[in-house]
């Protein structure tokens, strides 16, 4: 029987034929620890003064010398917090994460770090995700710490972690967070996000009341984990997973399943066998993992958030990956997962049906698009991640949930990348969750200025809105957001919703929920706060979207457009002081991944002299 955390027939929790200790054989010769350096390796007097002092604040914790000299200290990054719903469960998960720690004679210590609640915090968790990683990243350097498990699952969360462990450089294992259970309603089964966008424009065009509303409230999301449509945060733990910085088989496991706490003791098993091996981020997350994860985010019909997240993590790691390589993989690779929003089926659906490992034995059987020789976190090639795995259907027959090359969800991948002078350094849209017949269209723009002025002015029907209308929001992008917030999937107005209008084509600087649907233009770059196309639209230009010829184009005239450019002024400052101020001085633009100049670049970092 495959054990549903790593995908191995029988076999110890992490995979390896030397038991759950740690994953070698014990005559091995071990490496120099790096924790070593604070605490010394023999008796009260090595190392002098600082690693006596060290030693005695250990003490001062409670912590034996035998519990933690000579032993791998595993740092285990807990985004857990009372206002992040997706991570209300990690702080349990720490504990058997740090059961495997210890079982396979490694040291745990759990440090809180931010954590990035996509629900709440404004205006977007996309505006911290680098604050996390800088935090990620400057803890791993300056504890005693040989290796760390990053436990996160919410959108920003996992892309955050890693871009901080690959600039750290310590051997990690990712903890993904897993999905919330199924929503329900009325005998109807729930998406979150996808179904919460669908009722409320049903509520808006008068449809459904709202006592209707009040049930659906208490339904939508029911448990522990993320949200269990393909949306960022399904996207970005698979994404891992594809990587080889997560077990096999971990990425869709339910939040509140069994195998979860499994999973979670097994990742810090596999985290002492990491640093004793020394299989660093650097060895794990190179160029063939990248295009592994690109290919497997658009067999998956994954978030188009993907794109910048995987090319700020690329950047860390010293790997070159671009909005193009996107395009042209997503070109030769099609869908295979019914899991919405572009499908019918949740991510518990998809778990049980085989998850990425299934996923990954049915990719691999289009040639070329996988690279199995690659070594992983588990000290594997990633061949061995879905080696024999197969995808079931829910009565034991060929999976539906899980198709086949032959019969796929689409025979393109779900992201086109476009150009053109309304966007020359790209933007993406998520065509397979779009109005076919709006993929090749031209028509006249709607302009908003801010999503302020959007939400207050949508349902005028002095402004005209037809279903041939192109509307236009401006001002949302990485420096105007500020964040770029996920106000890309625009609203229809009410008075369209109610005559059965579901879509019209909408273009913005901003990002959209990977749980959104509907012919939005995302990411248009460089973004209209910094003077980009997009700021010299005016309402009633034509503008084309083709997305088979993958052209986004303003039908202006060039020497107006010129005209328009030179009367342009660029918006006042937002922040004055603080990490605002900070962000705004140096985040990328959209197609560079949207990370900090400074810590994209490469250079020297020095390590501390912990004397």
């Amino acid at each position: 029987m495959r054990d549903p955390v790593n995908g191995q027939a029988g076999g110890p929790a992490n995979g390896s034929a030397h038991g759950p200790v740690n994953g070698q054989a014990h005559d091995t010769p071990a490496p120099r620890l790096r924790s070593a350096a604070w605490f010394g390796e023999g008796g009260a007097a090595d190392g002098g003064l600082r690693t006596f002092s060290h030693r005695s604040r250990m003490r001062q914790l409670g912590y034996l010398p035998e519990e933690h000299l000579g032993k791998p200290v595993i740092a285990i990054l807990n985004t857990w917090s009372d206002i992040n719903p997706c991570h209300m469960h990690l702080r349990e998960r720490a504990e058997q994460v740090k059961r495997g720690v210890w079982q396979a004679g490694g040291f745990p210590l759990e440090f809180p770090v931010a954590t990035l609640s996509e629900t709440f915090q404004k205006p977007t968790p996309m505006l911290y995700r680098n604050l996390l990683a800088m935090e990620a990243e400057e803890l791993l350097r300056s504890y005693p710490v040989d290796g760390a498990v990053l436990m996160g699952g919410c959108d920003k969360t996992v892309p955050a972690l890693l871009m901080g462990a690959a600039s750290a450089g310590l051997p990690a294992v990712v903890v993904p967070a897993g999905p919330m259970l199924r929503g329900h309603h009325r005998g109807r089964t729930l998406g979150s996000g996808t179904d919460l966008w669908a009722y409320w424009d049903e509520y808006r065009a008068g449809r459904i009341g709202g006592c209707e509303m009040a049930e659906l409230e208490c339904g939508l999301a029911r448990s522990p984990g993320h949200c269990m449509t393909m949306g960022t945060a399904s996207t970005m733990t698979a994404a891992a997973e594809a990587l080889g910085m997560a077990l096999p088989g971990s990425s869709s496991i339910p939040a509140v399943d069994s195998a979860h706490h499994r999973m979670a003791a097994a990742a810090g098993a596999r985290a002492v066998a990491a640093v004793r091996e020394e299989l660093t981020p650097a060895r794990i997350m190179t160029r063939d993992a990248f295009t592994d994860a690109a290919t497997t985010v658009l067999a998956l019909g994954g978030s188009t958030n993907a794109l910048i997240h995987l090319v700020a993590m690329a950047g860390r790691a010293g790997v070159d990956l671009a909005l193009d390589d996107f395009d042209r993989i997503g070109r030769r690779v099609p869908v295979l997962a019914d899991v919405r929003p572009v499908g019918a089926f949740l991510m518990e659906d998809f778990h049980y049906a085989g998850g990425l490992p299934a996923l990954l034995r049915r990719l691999s059987e289009v040639p070329g698009a996988l690279h199995p020789d690659r070594i992983t976190v588990t000290g594997k090639d990633f061949g061995t991640y879905y080696e024999g795995a197969e995808a079931y259907g829910p009565d034991g027959t060929a999976s539906t949930v899980i198709r086949t090359a032959q019969d796929p969800v689409s025979r393109e991948g779900g992201v086109a990348v476009l150009r053109g002078n309304l966007a020359p350094d790209g933007a993406v849209i998520k065509h397979l969750a779009a109005d076919p017949r709006l993929l090749t269209h031209t028509g006249p723009a709607v302009v908003f200025d801010s999503y302020r002025e959007l939400q207050e002015r949508i349902d005028d029907p002095a402004l005209g809105v037809t279903e041939d209308t192109v509307l236009v929001l401006r001002g949302a992008g990485p420096l105007g957001g500020p964040g770029m917030p996920e106000y890309g999937m625009l609203p229809i107005p009410a008075y369209l919703l109610e005559r059965g209008v579901k879509d019209l084509v909408r273009i913005s600087d901003a990002r959209m929920s990977g749980t959104s649907y509907g012919t939005c233009v995302l990411h248009v770059s460089p973004e209209s706060h910094i003077g980009g196309p997009l700021a010299l639209v005016r309402t009633g230009d034509p503008i084309t979207l083709d997305v088979p010829r993958r052209l986004l184009r303003l039908v202006v005239d060039d020497a107006e457009l010129e005209r328009r450019r030179r009367e342009w002024r660029a918006p006042p400052a937002r922040y004055e002081r603080g990490y605002g101020a900070l962000y705004a001085e140096h985040i990328t633009q959209a197609d560079e991944g949207c990370d900090f100049d400074f810590l994209a670049r490469p250079g020297r970092n020095p390590a501390p002299d912990p004397s």
